[in-house]
C-alpha cells in the first residue's frame, strides 16, 4: 500500500516539473519551427507565421487551462463523497488528474483553438489556411499546459502585449530585432512563468 507523505509528494512534484519545463523547451526548440514549416507553404511573410504561432500558444494554455478548471471541479465532488487521508482536496484532485491525464477531451480544447485563431482579428492569414494544419503543435502544447496545472504551484505562461517595454529578465531579442529599440513589436513566444517569477526567457522582435 503506498503512504502518504510531504517529502514523497514535494519529490514527484519537483521531477514532474523538471520534466514539463524541458517538454516546454523542447517544443520551442523542434515543434514551433516545424510548425513554421508548414505554414511558410501557404505565408510568406515570416512575422505573419510567428504571429499565429504565437497565438496558438497562447490560445492553447487558455483552452487547456479553462478544461482542466471544469474537470477539477467534477473531481473534487466526487472525491469529497469519501475523501479521508492527510492531504487536502485539493491535492487529492490534483493527484488524481495527474494519474488520469486520459480523462482531459485534448481534441475538443484543439478544436476550440482552431475556432479561436479563426476568430482573431489579429492574425491577416488568407482564406484557404486552415489553422489544424499546425495542430500537432497545438496538441502537444494543450497536453502540455494541462499538465502543468496539476502542479503545486502550476505553471502559466505571460500574455505579451504588442508595445510593451522590452523586459530583457523576461525575453530574448530574435535575431532580427531592432537591438536598440526599446519596445516590442510583436511576440514569437511567450515566457514561462511560475508564482510571477520567469521560469523559462520567451523571444520577441523589437522594433523602432
Amino acid at each position: 500500500v503506498r503512504t502518504w507523505s510531504p517529502a514523497r509528494a514535494g519529490r514527484v512534484n519537483a521531477s514532474h516539473r523538471a520534466c514539463l519545463i524541458a517538454r516546454f523547451g523542447f517544443i520551442y526548440a523542434q515543434e514551433r519551427l516545424d510548425a513554421e514549416v508548414l505554414l511558410r507553404a501557404f505565408i510568406c511573410d515570416m512575422e505573419t507565421v510567428q504571429r499565429i504561432i504565437y497565438i496558438a500558444a497562447v490560445e492553447s494554455f487558455r483552452a487547456a487551462k479553462m478544461a482542466f478548471w471544469k474537470l477539477k471541479i467534477s473531481v473534487k465532488e466526487t472525491l469529497a463523497l469519501d475523501h479521508v487521508g492527510p492531504e487536502s482536496l485539493e491535492v487529492a484532485a490534483l493527484d488524481y488528474i495527474a494519474r488520469h491525464k486520459d480523462l482531459y477531451d485534448v481534441c475538443q480544447s484543439v478544436q476550440e483553438v482552431v475556432c479561436s485563431m479563426n476568430m482573431n482579428p489579429k492574425i491577416p492569414y488568407p482564406p484557404d489556411v486552415d489553422f489544424f494544419l499546425i495542430r500537432t503543435l497545438i496538441r502537444e502544447l494543450c497536453c502540455l499546459a494541462f499538465s502543468m496545472q496539476t502542479l503545486i504551484p502550476p505553471l502559466d505562461i505571460a500574455l505579451g502585449v504588442d508595445g510593451e517595454l522590452f523586459n530583457r529578465t523576461m525575453y530574448y531579442r530574435s535575431c532580427d530585432s531592432d537591438f536598440t529599440a526599446p519596445f516590442v513589436a510583436y511576440h514569437v513566444w511567450p515566457a514561462l512563468m511560475e508564482n510571477g517569477a520567469v521560469i523559462v526567457k520567451g523571444e520577441v522582435v523589437t522594433k523602432k
